[in-house]
């Protein structure tokens, strides 16, 4: 990193996937920077397009030429998690954090995270939301509790909701950092990842409300197997080889 790009550098980048959500993708921008962006002194709002059929670019475009502090990154479909891994490597900030772009979360709530972010007396690099009370079909809620027991059960990660789209990370956490998934799964995947590097991480309550716009394509039976395969190649991939799965740390040596 150069000096210049030291000095740019928002003090937050504050991204969110869009996949077809036209209805949401403005009114999260605008939350975004009326209620996030007095928290940080400075910050970008980046809105990854993951390959939307409907107006979401041509609505994102727009917002982002008239605000220099927002940004899109357009690219091909690759799901949810390859969404959430465009975040991550387009992201200026000295923090990365990021939600859903469904209107499902109070972004306001986003100063839980950066204040437990901040405390000096209990350190973390990365903080976790978890849904204080989920509000989602019976049916979604009985996946994800499963879900999260399989994950603890498979790889000892003590998170209480690892879905839940509220994270928010120093930067450097993902120096290094080799992530695979393209499926719902990233998620785990990157926590995983981090509690088996060290990383320090904390776990803050946020509140969570019915979606009010646009069709939510979580859940699928197809879903559920790729989240199924690529839980079990992670889980084998660890056993055989945990050096090439986790990587190697920017600056840091091998014994």
């Amino acid at each position: 990193m150069t000096e210049s790009e030291a000095v740019g550098r928002p003090r937050l980048t504050f991204f969110f996937p869009a996949y077809n959500e036209q209805e949401n993708v403005e009114e999260t921008v605008r939350r975004a920077l009326g209620e996030i962006g007095p928290l940080v002194e400075s910050m970008e709002v980046l809105v990854v397009d993951d390959g939307s059929t409907d107006r979401t670019p041509q609505i994102a475009d727009r917002l982002a030429a008239a605000d220099p502090r927002v940004r899109v990154h357009h690219q091909p479909n690759r799901g949810y998690g390859g969404a959430l891994k465009a975040g991550f490597e387009h992201a200026r900030g000295e923090l990365i954090g990021f939600s859903d772009g469904d209107l499902q979360f109070d972004l306001k709530e986003m100063h839980r995270l950066l204040e437990r972010l901040e405390r000096s007396d209990r350190p973390a690099d990365a903080v976790i939301g978890f849904r204080i009370k989920r509000r989602d079909p019976f049916h979604r809620i009985f996946i994800a509790r499963m879900y999260n027991a399989i994950v603890s059960a498979a790889f000892g990660l003590r998170v209480r909701d690892i879905d839940c789209a509220m994270k928010l990370f120093r930067r450097e956490v993902f120096d290094g950092l080799p992530l695979a998934a393209d499926g719902p799964f990233l998620s785990a995947e990157l926590l995983i990842k981090l509690r088996a590097r060290g990383v320090r991480m904390a776990q803050v309550g946020v509140h969570h409300y019915p979606r009010a716009a646009g069709t939510n394509t979580g859940a699928s039976i197809g879903k559920i197997v790729r989240t199924s395969r690529d839980l079990g190649r992670l889980r084998l991939a660890l056993w055989r080889n945990p050096g090439a799965v986790l990587g190697t740390p920017r600056g840091h040596r091998p014994a």
